[in-house]
C-alpha cells in the first residue's frame, strides 16, 4: 500500500469517529466499541468490498453481527455517500431510523442484529446461496469476540466448512473487552486462533489498525479452496481516544454536548496535523 493510499484511509477513518463520537449524546451510543471497528469497515469499504452502493445487485455483503456498533457503520455509509450526513443528527430521533442497532429501513443495513451469535448463521446461508447460484459474491460477517462465546458461532462454521464456503470471511473485533469485563477474565477465547483453524476454517491473524496489514492479508484471499476464513484482528477499544481507549468502563457513553466538543479536540489532536487538516468534518 503506497502512503497516500493509507493517508487516505487514516483522514477518512478520523472522519468517521468524529461522526461515531458526536453519536454519544442525547442517548449515547456504544462508543468503545464502535471505535474499535472503523478502521475494519473504512478498509472492507474502501479497499476491498466489491460495493458501488446499498442497491447494487452484484455487491458482495456486510453483515455487522455485533449490533451495537452500527455508529461505525452509519459513519462509514455517510463517508461513502450512501447515508445523507443529516440523517446522523437524527440519532435515536423517533423521526428517523438511526437507532443503536441495526435496522434495514437505513439503506446500505444488509440485515437487523444485536442479539449475539445470530448473523453468523444468516451469513452462512447468503454465501451457501451465491455458491448454489454461481455468483461471484463475497460475504464478509463482521464480529465481536465476546460473541465467540455463542454455540451458534461454532455451529455455524461447522455447516461452513461441511460446505466449502471460501466465500465467507468471519471477520473478529478482538479488543479483548466484552460489554464491561475483560474476556479472558469472563469466559477465555484463547487461543482464539486454533479454534477457529480446528472448526476448519483458515485463519489469519492481523493489526486491526494497520491498514498495509490488513491489506495483504485481504489481498491475499481466498487462503484456501473449499474453506472459510477466520481473520481475527486486533484492536483496541475506543481507539482514537487516548482517555477512553481499553477502558472496560467504557462500553456505553452519553455525554453532554460540552464533553463531546471536548473529546472532538482530543481525538483530533491525537492524529497527524497533516491527517487532522485533510479530515475537514462536515457536522
Amino acid at each position: 500500500m503506497d502512503e497516500k493510499t493509507r493517508k487516505d484511509l487514516e483522514a477518512r477513518a478520523l472522519r468517521v469517529r468524529e461522526r461515531v463520537l458526536r453519536m454519544a449524546t442525547g442517548g449515547g451510543c456504544f462508543l468503545g466499541a464502535s471505535l474499535s471497528c472503523v478502521d475494519l469497515l473504512v478498509f472492507l469499504y474502501s479497499r476491498f468490498l466489491r460495493f458501488r452502493g446499498p442497491d447494487d445487485p452484484d455487491r458482495d455483503f456486510l453483515l455487522l453481527s455485533k449490533g451495537h456498533e452500527v455508529p461505525a457503520l452509519y459513519g462509514t455509509l455517510a463517508e461513502l455517500g450512501h447515508l445523507e450526513l443529516a440523517r446522523l443528527k437524527k440519532h435515536l430521533s423517533v423521526s428517523d431510523s438511526i437507532y443503536w442497532h441495526p435496522y434495514r429501513r437505513v439503506r446500505g443495513v444488509e440485515f437487523h442484529s444485536g442479539s449475539l451469535g445470530h448473523l453468523l448463521p444468516v451469513g452462512v446461508g447468503v454465501a451457501m446461496d451465491a455458491k448454489w447460484k454461481g455468483e461471484n459474491r463475497r460475504v464478509v460477517v463482521l464480529m465481536g469476540d465476546g460473541e465467540c462465546n455463542e454455540g451458534s458461532v461454532w455451529e455455524s462454521l461447522l455447516v461452513a466448512s461441511a460446505h466449502r464456503l471460501d466465500n465467507l470471511i468471519v471477520l473478529i473485533d478482538r479488543n479483548g473487552i466484552q460489554a464491561n469485563a475483560r474476556t479472558e477474565e469472563l469466559i477465555p477465547l484463547e487461543p482464539l486462533e486454533e479454534k477457529f483453524r480446528s472448526f476448519g476454517a483458515a485463519t489469519r491473524s492481523v493489526d486491526g489498525h494497520d491498514y498495509a496489514s490488513l491489506d495483504e492479508t485481504f489481498s491475499t484471499l481466498p487462503l484456501g479452496s473449499g474453506r472459510p476464513l477466520a481473520v481475527v484482528a486486533r484492536t483496541v477499544r475506543g481507539k482514537g481516544l487516548r482517555s477512553l481507549e481499553d477502558r472496560v468502563d467504557r462500553w456505553f457513553c452519553d455525554f453532554a454536548p460540552e464533553e463531546v466538543e471536548q473529546l472532538v479536540q482530543e481525538l483530533r489532536g491525537g492524529a497527524s496535523a497533516q491527517i487532522a487538516s485533510e479530515a475537514l468534518v462536515v457536522r
